[in-house]
């Protein structure tokens, strides 16, 4: 799989079954949501004010698109909701990694800029640096409409884990009554 074709994948309605330990709380959580994927396009407003925020040439970027996310988690009463833009960076010398821009990140809700890569068997892996943490995440299909995804968050000298989830996604089809 390329990485374009990895991005391309990812677009869509997911419906997303979350576990999670928060290891500093002693404490496990189950989160359900949906995550919307959308295909931007490259001179989209959005994409343009992400790439300005980073100062980066807006020709050379590929597949820019918006996450949005709602849910409920077994541990808090709130919904969890958020939406950020995401553009990819390939590095010209070996497409399958790059940098990610983020308007706002996943670890630490500032802008962040994460690097990743994609392996020969598929897993594309993150990996971003924040001020106060550092996160590691790897995702993975097993079918175009299953995908699996898996996260830790590490003290930002990354030696120490606080968080780490498995998620499992389904797409949600058009037309499905599931």
């Amino acid at each position: 799989m390329k990485i374009t074709e990895f991005f391309e994948l990812s677009i869509g309605r997911w419906r997303s079954q979350r576990s999670g330990h928060h290891l500093a709380f002693a404490h496990f959580e189950e989160v359900l949501s949906t995550i919307d994927i959308e295909s931007l396009s490259t001179d989209d407003p959005a994409v343009r004010e992400v790439c300005k925020l980073y100062d980066i040439d807006t020709s050379i970027i590929t597949h820019p698109f918006r996450m949005t996310w709602e849910g409920e988690s077994d541990w808090d009463d709130k919904p969890i909701s958020g939406s950020t833009v995401l553009v990819p960076i390939p590095d010209i010398e070996n497409p399958s990694r790059g940098k990610l821009l983020r308007e706002k990140g996943y670890a630490e809700t500032i802008p962040a800029i994460g690097k990743y890569s994609l392996s020969d068997d598929g897993v594309f892996t993150l990996l971003t640096e924040y001020d106060l943490a550092a996160a590691e995440e790897r995702i993975w299909f097993a079918n175009p409409n299953l995908r699996f995804r898996v996260s830790m968050i590490k003290t930002s000298d990354g030696k120490g884990v606080t968080t780490a989830s498995f998620s499992s996604e389904i797409r949600s089809l058009s037309n499905s009554t599931s």
